[in-house]
């Protein structure tokens, strides 16, 4: 069976792609690939067993119909400013019009209609001078939270809204390759996620790739597998910090998340705060490496003592390496390692007093960690020097904006790295130097976080309804 178009992975950008060529061009024959599970069936054992059990084949955080997005926090940055280059490649204006047009979409499905952070402009103010004061500049956001629960709610709608237009979905089914004829795709090969076999050769006009941050090393390799035009881009390593609400309450009402960027001494380096949670919890996610990562969530209605928020350290890397995926994923190693497998989680205090942290010194602390099987232990140890350092002297400059951040007590949990580093070189429609192939999101390397990754989605939608 012919297709007119292949979208392989049901992350944000794949889905929008669908749902915007389908109410554009509603006779266009679709199928949508994925390598997990549908969102019913998208369940974490943690909730019960209170630890990781890294379930196989795939982690069902980071897998399944609608990406890691469906288990994040579910904000919705409204800005062009937030979440990757794509102005860069159509133009700031051009994005803008595009989140509008794409937030209604997820008004219709039922997204919370209230937006964080557009009142109480003269407190906005107040915390921007504090924050030049510190040395750091804040990107003033609007953000519409749609919250862990609610985000899987609306893509569930979503969901069935793709069934019932027609669309076809193939779940549990593992983009193997793609196959290219003459500088031209023409389809792709696929296999079953369960255990591999059953290999079959599925054919279209169009191939969209839409793997995710997770798929964003499998999209490597098939660059290099069939030439396809790509450069190495900046991968980001860093923590998850955590401290009680008290101390981020201002900023939370105020702002609900603040985008704060610094470029700290001595190395001036790029390090930036990102997808902060109030009231949230530190999560875990696994990679199909093995490879544990943290993240943080959360819920509208379940709410923690906690606030939680990503540091994040950019690393640019030239000539004779060109491997940040690769760099990013030896330095989460390493943690798991020190970690048995596990999330690690240090005390502020103690890195600055040269100690690791014990756990019985996290049961008497302020600051009850809302990951329950992350392991005290020195995160320092596998941290590359300068990354801590950039992280250290940036949660110094913080707590000028917010006083007590770098309280003794404040949690630093690791490895954070985002899985976004190569960069596939496109055109302003998204296409590749292969003919019909076309890479959006997170693993193109153009787009960070829902928002854009949707946007981008529709975009595309847009373009292939015209061709």
């Amino acid at each position: 069976m012919k297709y007119d178009l292949i979208i392989v992975g049901a992350g944000p950008s794949g889905i929008f792609t669908a749902l915007e060529l389908n109410r554009k061009k509603p006779v266009k024959k679709i199928l949508l690939i994925e390598q997990g599970k549908s969102i019913e069936k998208r369940r974490c054992p943690k909730d019960k067993t209170k630890k990781c059990v890294n379930c196989r084949p795939f982690c069902n955080i980071t897998t399944g119909f609608s990406g890691a997005g469906a288990f994040s926090d579910g904000k919705l940055s409204l800005s062009p400013e937030v979440g990757g280059d794509l102005p860069e490649l159509i133009g700031y204006n051009y994005v803008q019009e595009l989140i509008e047009y794409t937030d209604k979409i997820y008004l219709q499905f039922g997204a919370d209609t209230k937006v964080e952070g557009m009142d109480s402009r003269e407190e906005i103010k107040e915390i921007r001078r504090k924050a030049i004061e510190a040395g750091l500049k804040l990107v003033d956001c609007p953000i519409r939270h749609l919250g862990t629960e609610k985000a899987q709610e609306i893509y569930q709608e979503i969901e069935k809204y793709l069934f019932s237009r027609g669309i076809e979905i193939k779940l549990e089914t593992k983009t193997a390759d793609i196959i290219v004829d003459n500088g031209t795709v023409k389809g792709v090969v696929v296999t079953d996620s369960l255990n591999g076999d059953l290999s079959e050769k599925i054919y279209g006009d169009n191939v969209v790739i839409s793997a995710g941050r997770k798929g964003a090393d499998w999209l490597k390799s098939l660059c290099v597998q069939h030439g396809i035009i790509h450069k190495a881009g900046t991968v980001d390593i860093g923590v998850r910090v955590e401290v009680r609400n008290e101390i981020m309450e201002r900023v939370n009402n105020v702002l609900y998340e603040s985008k704060l960027i610094g470029y700290p001494r001595p190395y001036r380096d790029k390090v930036r705060t990102f997808c902060q949670n109030p009231g949230g919890f530190v999560s875990q996610e696994n990679y199909d490496n093995n490879l544990a990562v943290v993240n943080g969530h959360s819920y509208k209605n379940v709410k923690s003592n906690n606030t939680n928020l990503a540091i994040l350290c950019s690393h640019n890397f030239s000539h004779p390496f060109n491997e940040p995926i690769r760099y990013g994923a030896q330095v989460a190693e390493l943690l798991n390692m020190l970690g048995d497998g596990r999330i690690l989680v240090q005390r502020y205090g103690d890195i600055l007093d040269g100690k690791r942290t014990w756990q019985n010194e996290l049961s008497r602390s302020n600051v009850v960690p809302t990951l329950p099987d992350a392991v005290a232990g020195d995160i320092t140890s596998a941290v590359p020097y300068r990354t801590m350092t950039n992280i250290l002297n940036f949660i110094e400059s913080l707590n000028t904006v917010v006083p007590g951040f770098a309280a003794a007590e404040t949690l630093l949990y690791g490895p954070e790295v985002k899985f976004y580093s190569n960069k596939v070189i496109i055109n302003k429609k998204f296409e590749t130097n292969i003919k019909n192939l076309y890479c959006l999101g997170d693993a193109s390397g153009w787009t960070r976080g829902l928002m854009m990754a949707s946007l981008m989605g529709v975009r595309m939608g847009q373009i292939l309804s015209n061709k």
